[in-house]
């Protein structure tokens, strides 16, 4: 299956979001089998932001991946196209700032974020380099983006397994869990047809993002992809921040080099 097939117009994919929004973080937990709390953890300490940084979490949804910022103090924009998602957001948490936006076209100034985020978002946008390209342009230099996306098990039979999740046991359970069935349908369509760790990466850098490196999760399931915007006076600046990391992604990060 090709990209292509799975195409639709933003303002359908907007209503698509908009319907599954009141069940939307519980089906993912349940889809997920508990692993997306985990998957979070490891973008927020990958993100190693603090109070005084301002974040821009894109496809954030109901904001439940912007929480932990907040929590901490840290001055976090949920960012995301679906007003059906940001108003259940909102509703749960009025001290987050919720922005409605295209992550191909951001309402934001140029260098007005420290760090970006996007997860499980980047795969659902029509021209995904387009906003690698708008990210780039609204982080500082020096700042980093980190992605986490569904990405393609390393193992061939790992692999085979889960895809017949996919395209089989994830409609069946969200049949029973969810208010808009045939959104997941798509969702698990999208996914397959997503390129693998090594083509986004490769995106990254085409987009101008450097330092560019992924760590998988959960046998590939998932990968953490981080990257840096150069510094104005040091093009190479990013490759001291990554190198001096000890966090998760420096631990299991492959480095790629086109």
């Amino acid at each position: 299956m090709n990209r292509a097939s799975l195409d639709k117009r933003p303002d359908e994919v907007a209503t698509m979001f908009d319907d599954v929004a009141p069940k939307y973080d519980v089906v993912n937990d349940v889809l997920s089998m508990g692993q997306t709390r985990r998957w979070r953890k490891v973008v927020v300490d990958a993100m190693e932001v603090y109070r005084g940084q301002r974040v821009l979490d894109l496809a954030a949804g109901t904001g439940t991946s912007s929480e932990p910022y907040a929590d901490a103090g840290i001055d976090v924009v949920a960012c995301d196209f679906s007003l059906g998602m940001l108003k259940v957001g909102k509703r749960r948490r009025p001290d987050i700032d919720f922005i409605a936006g295209d992550a191909t076209n951001l309402p934001f100034a140029d260098n007005t974020f420290d760090a970006t985020t996007i997860s499980f978002g980047l795969r659902n946008v029509n021209e995904p380099k387009k906003a690698l390209q708008e990210m780039l342009r609204v982080t500082k230099p020096g700042g980093r983006l980190v992605i986490a996306e569904f990405s393609q098990p390393v193992v061939p039979l790992w692999r085979t397994m889960y895809t017949e999740y996919l395209m089989r046991a994830l409609p069946a359970i969200a049949v029973k869990v969810a208010s808009n069935p045939d959104a997941y349908v798509y969702l698990a369509e999208s996914i397959r047809a997503w390129p693998d760790q090594d083509h986004l990466a490769a995106w990254l850098q085409e987009t101008g993002w450097e330092n560019v490196t992924y760590r998988n999760l959960t046998g590939g399931i998932v990968a953490v992809h981080r990257a840096f915007k150069a510094t104005e006076s040091t093009p190479d600046g990013g490759a001291a921040a990554i190198a001096a990391h000890k966090g998760p992604v420096a631990k299991l990060r492959r480095n790629i080099v086109r």
